[in-house]
């Protein structure tokens, strides 16, 4: 019965969308034949387990040795340069306390609801981390987020069991190996930038042996100790993503792809290297800095180096941001106050006041104008709609005032005979340095 409300919650939405006729309702983006189905198993779906994800943004480059074209991939990917520091602080202790509590918990009931707490959110941090470590589709650090409710879970419920059995010896071994754990992996992790805070590696180190040692000696040393023993363990657990989290709060971020944390070695795209546009980032940037990796390849036509086509956003992700950059994909244009200014003219006699490639390209005009603007393709671009004859008939019916060619993704068949026909029958307009094609004056024949 449980299975049957599962699928019933999760398809209904899904079987909704089927039974409409493909010509009668929107585009499924990223689909490759309008069809939802498509997309549950195909980009958004196993294609993100296989590597398989047509229709989409294809990657970083060339698939890696041992991995994909996103990042290395692995049993210990959670714990790499590129995902470690965002996720894995306390994995471990996640870990031990789970199989500890399993243990003190084997002679319950079935319906025991501290081991039944322990298997639910243990099958989440395990089967969500194995999903993430061995896909080799598209997958960024953020999406780690989703281990954030198992790990803490996990942590309360079996530091509290321990704790409720700190009289046996056992069950403080068990709590002083777990902080111990926790502070020598912080370490680990913040070691990776050595430069950035380095007294912190003291401190999450210092912590965690007192903890250690005042957690097995603490009945044998009066309520003191045992108040040491719970401050030092959480100074050895948590200042290290406090840490992070206060940098990431501290900085400021422009664009997609969020991470926390300072530059780390041996990230994605050499030292320092990752996701996100960081100020200065390369085309696929550097996680706080210029990474040297390659510029991210598109189902399409790929962005000019250096400079999103239309001449609106820079590769990297603009002017500040987060931890390297999957290039200009996911940063948004940025109109000047001009041509702003000349999309909101006459605005009310167009359906859209401009069209444009892509989703991305189109929201920072949309945003930026208060207008509607059309994404032809859809987010990446790469969606076969609309049809160049769709699109030529709101022309004629003139829904549409101006066009801008380009945009950060891809480029679907249809959006570069969109743009060709435009280009060829549409008088031009430079605002700075974006040009503009006026839909409502065609060049004389």
């Amino acid at each position: 019965m449980a299975g049957v409300v599962m699928f019933a919650s999760a398809g209904w939405w899904v079987a909704l969308v089927e039974l409409v006729p493909a010509s009668s309702r929107p585009y499924i983006g990223g689909s490759t034949n309008n069809s939802v189905l498509n997309l549950i198993f195909g980009y958004n779906g196993l294609g993100r387990l296989t590597g398989n994800e047509t229709g989409s943004v294809t990657g970083g480059g060339a698939a890696r040795a041992g991995g994909s074209m996103w990042g290395p991939t692995g049993w210990t990917r959670m714990f790499n340069s590129e995902f470690g520091g965002q996720a894995s602080w306390l994995i471990p202790a996640a870990l031990i306390l789970a199989v500890a509590g399993l243990i003190a918990t084997r002679h319950k009931p079935r319906v025991d609801r501290g081991r039944a707490a322990i298997i639910l959110w243990g099958s989440w941090l395990v089967v969500t981390a194995l999903v993430f470590s061995l896909s080799k589709g598209i997958i960024h650090p953020y999406y780690t987020v989703a281990l954030a409710p198992a790990i803490g879970a996990l942590v309360g419920i079996g530091a509290h069991m321990m704790w409720q059995r700190r009289d046996s010896i056992l069950a403080r071994c068990v709590l002083a190996a777990t902080v111990l754990t926790s502070s020598v992996w912080a370490y680990v992790l913040l070691d990776r930038s050595p430069n950035w805070h380095p007294w912190l590696l003291t401190v999450v180190i210092g912590a965690g042996v007192v903890a250690a040692i005042a957690l097995i000696a603490g009945p044998r040393l009066g309520k003191r100790v045992t108040t040491l023993a719970i401050a030092g363990a959480l100074v050895a657990g948590l200042v290290g993503p406090a840490a992070y989290s206060l940098q990431a709060a501290s900085t400021a971020h422009a664009g997609a792809l969020p991470t926390a944390g300072p530059a780390v070695a041996g990230g994605r795209g050499g030292p320092g290297g990752g996701f996100g546009g960081a100020p200065g980032g390369g085309p696929q940037g550097g996680r706080g800095g210029n990474g040297p990796g390659n510029p991210p390849t598109f189902a399409g036509q790929p962005p000019v180096a250096g400079q999103a086509p239309g001449g609106t956003t820079p590769l990297g992700g603009g002017p500040a941001g987060g931890q390297g950059g999957a290039g200009g994909l996911l940063g948004s244009s940025t109109p000047s106050a001009e041509l702003t200014a000349l999309l909101r003219t006459d605005a009310n006699s167009y359906t859209w006041v401009l069209a444009t490639i892509g989703a991305n390209q189109a929201s920072g005009y949309q945003l930026a104008s208060d207008q509607p603007v059309m994404a032809i393709g859809g987010f990446n671009g790469t969606d076969p709609t609309p049809t160049l004859a769709a699109f030529q008939a709101d022309v004629a019916n003139g829904d549409i005032h101006y066009f801008i060619t380009g945009g950060t993704g891809g480029s679907s068949a249809e959006a570069s005979s969109i743009t060709t026909w435009v280009t060829s029958n549409f008088k031009s307009i430079t605002i700075g340095s974006t040009t503009l094609y006026d839909l409502t004056s065609p060049l004389a024949a």
